[in-house]
């Protein structure tokens, strides 16, 4: 009889520990977003530099703030990731909701102050596949969820790019890229191949992809910053990206 008591008691523990619970889980936001920033070898102390900052600047611009004020939930929640080599991925800020300035200067300050977390190899693929889990582990609940990539350079390490992209958006999401590349080298052979548009072409065919998915490109801290708005504003607001940029979509 004591045995049996005691096994039941344990079975009523594990069902209560199984249950859901009510909290931050069922919380809802207008949009899931993984910002997912490429710090690989090919990312420049500059080009670090010029990233990293234009994700503080931006999120607390006041343009972005109107976008995610004119949801319904009136608020989203965002992570912010760096990636490089096949097994290189960090979450640099956890799942934390924005709605204002205050929220947004707080997920900031804390991004502003994380060291750099790698250099190596670029594996995008790896890049999509741990944002993917990041949206599966998410503490609230929306309708849209978007994984933001910024990066310099093609896939080289890991599985194809497009299987990552295909299964990544048929979990839900969405994926938008942000291309940081160098101006040609030589710019007056017009038989060489412009590597902003040769990565940018490279970004629409193999990386993006989900509902109005949609590329920008920057080669400077001034394009970098006023491209990174316009495209947080298009992701929060579901905005079309091709009213922001004619530099390629994907459905």
């Amino acid at each position: 009889m004591r045995y049996t008591f005691r096994a039941g008691l344990a079975a009523v523990a594990m069902l209560a520990a199984a249950a859901p619970r009510p909290g931050h889980a069922q919380e809802p936001v207008d949009l899931l977003l993984v910002l997912a920033a490429d710090v690989s070898r090919s990312m420049d102390n500059g080009k670090f530099q010029m990233q990293r900052q234009g994700y503080v600047d931006a999120l607390t611009d006041p343009r972005v703030l109107e976008a995610v004020r004119s949801g319904v939930n009136r608020r989203i929640a965002a992570t912010f990731i760096e990636w490089a080599g096949v097994a290189a991925q960090k979450v640099v800020v956890d799942w934390s909701i924005i709605s204002d300035e205050t929220t947004a200067r707080q997920f900031v300050d804390e991004l502003a102050e994380a060291p750099r977390s790698f250099t190596g190899r670029t594996s995008i693929s790896a890049a999509l596949d741990f944002s993917a889990a990041q949206l599966e582990r998410a503490p609230y609940e929306a309708q849209r969820r978007t994984i933001d990539v910024s990066g310099d350079g093609v896939n080289n390490s890991g599985r194809m790019i497009t299987q990552a992209r295909d299964d990544a958006v048929n979990k839900g999401a969405t994926i938008n890229g942000l291309v940081i590349a160098s101006q040609s080298t030589d710019p007056g052979n017009p038989e060489r191949v412009d590597p902003r548009q040769e990565l940018t072409t490279y970004y629409r065919d193999n990386v993006i992809g989900g509902p109005g998915a949609f590329v920008m490109v920057a080669e400077s801290y001034h394009s970098f910053g006023h491209a990174l708005i316009n495209k947080l504003v298009a992701e929060i607001a579901q905005v079309s990206g091709r009213r922001h940029a004619a530099l390629g979509r994907r459905r």
